[in-house]
């Protein structure tokens, strides 16, 4: 298994990794299919726990229904299924928090069941968080190890009985703060502690030798830390690798390797010292869509200029629309003045606006702008003007001038920072 292969390299001093594509946007997923047989490597795509799981979360995808959708797109694109990596990221009682334990739990033990039988083999075992009725304080470490390994037990339980197929292979730990961004631009990042960390370890690890799964712990591949990287609505935390260099030397003498969260917006550069230093599976989602919003907006501008106004999409404000009468997606995130809210909801870091491409309306704007603009070559002085960087690569020959073309050019230039970082020319 790939995963394998990356972990094998790692341990043999090499500066190999593997990029987590965390997302379920199609653009997204069709420009990483097309990444992998450009760079003829395998892709590890992932789903959350609050956007896939047994009650279909908030893509409306159960884990067989999206694992489907994925192998459909790769299938149409021509993309080898065996080279297909799914994995399943926060797969624990996060989603239900807010009931007692027993609860949260058994349906934590449905979504993982779901996950396995669906094929998944990639397994991010995370049951840090508290329940309603756990003590007050932190969670402890053993309370947690001990649900992480409760958890393992059904997934091999589950893969048991299912006869055959490539076995899952874990992750364990968190990052802080929580999944999908910081909330503050000002929050502070605290770079996970060796001692923290090696007590993870060693009770997760005691935790599964007591439930017998020591076999399920050899294949245990990663755990997640946070190495000082994180993004807010306007302001990035950069890597700086002498701040994590007690956990990069750490991992040296463990068979594993590190997972990075939010790791959007880094710069290549830096993505590469995190693979050098040891985080070799770098997960990214919002960095995929804002470059995504991104295309699509200057799209939409490029039909503002060639369109009078009552043949246009409007899509941007169409949007904005759609987000203030249901913010549910982005209120909580979002905590400035009603000037800075506005300018959030369309450009922040978190792209909360991920969440809204799949309403009616916004669907028919989009539709409206591509009809518009259809496929045919766009203005070369507009395209300069909004798209740059496609503008260079149509002049250069690189790339087709069509606005379809520009948005997967968009995501796939994300990709291609990814693909230096973990070694795609390896």
């Amino acid at each position: 298994m790939y995963l394998e292969e990356t972990l094998s390299a790692q341990k043999q001093g090499q500066a190999r990794g593997i990029t987590s594509i965390c997302s379920a946007h199609p653009a997204v997923l069709e420009a990483t299919l097309l990444h992998g047989i450009e760079t003829n490597r395998p892709v590890l795509i992932e789903s959350t726990c609050n956007q896939v799981n047994q009650f279909g979360g908030y893509t409306g995808m159960t884990p067989k229904d999206f694992a489907a959708y994925v192998g459909d797109m790769a299938n149409r694109l021509g993309f080898p299924t065996e080279w297909l990596i799914m994995g399943g990221d926060h797969l624990g009682p996060n989603v239900w928090q807010d009931e007692p334990a027993a609860s949260a739990m058994a349906k934590s033990h449905r979504m993982v069941q779901d996950y396995i039988a669906a094929g998944y083999c990639k397994i991010h075992l995370d049951a840090s968080m508290k329940c309603s009725d756990d003590p007050e304080g932190p969670l402890p470490v053993e309370l947690a190890a001990e649900r992480t390994a409760e958890l393992a037990e059904i997934a091999e339980a589950t893969f048991e009985k299912l006869g055959g197929g490539e076995a899952p292979h874990y992750v364990i730990g968190t990052e802080v703060p929580v999944a999908g961004g910081a909330q503050r631009d000002d929050e502070y990042l605290q770079v996970t502690m060796v001692p923290d960390l090696e007590k993870t370890i060693q009770q997760t690890r005691s935790a599964f030798h007591v439930r017998g799964l020591d076999s399920a712990w050899e294949r245990m591949i990663a755990v997640v830390v946070q190495p000082g990287v994180e993004f807010g609505d306007a302001t990035i935390h950069s890597y700086d690798r002498a701040a994590a260099a007690n956990l990069s030397h750490f991992i040296e003498g463990q068979p594993l390797v590190y997972e990075a969260h939010s790791t959007d917006y880094q710069t290549k550069d830096a993505l590469r010292q995190m693979v050098e230093d040891h985080f070799a599976i770098l997960k990214v989602g919002p960095a995929l869509t804002f470059a995504y919003r991104e295309a699509i907006f200057a799209l939409a501008m490029i039909e503002n200029e060639l369109y009078p106004a009552q043949e246009r999409s409007n899509l941007i404000s169409v949007i904005d629309r759609v987000m203030v009468d249901n913010p549910v997606h982005w209120q909580k995130y979002y905590r400035e003045d009603d000037a800075a809210m506005r300018i959030a909801r369309k450009y922040s870091f978190s792209d909360r606006i991920r969440y809204y491409w799949p309403e009616k309306r916004v669907q028919s704007a989009l539709n409206k702008l591509f009809d518009n603009l259809g496929d045919k070559p766009l203005p070369l002085s507009l395209l300069s003007q909004f798209l740059p960087v496609q503008y260079a690569g149509v002049q250069s020959s690189r790339l087709l001038n069509t606005p379809r073309g520009h948005v997967l050019s968009k995501v796939l230039d994300v990709l291609d920072d990814y693909g230096y970082a973990t070694g795609d020319n390896a």
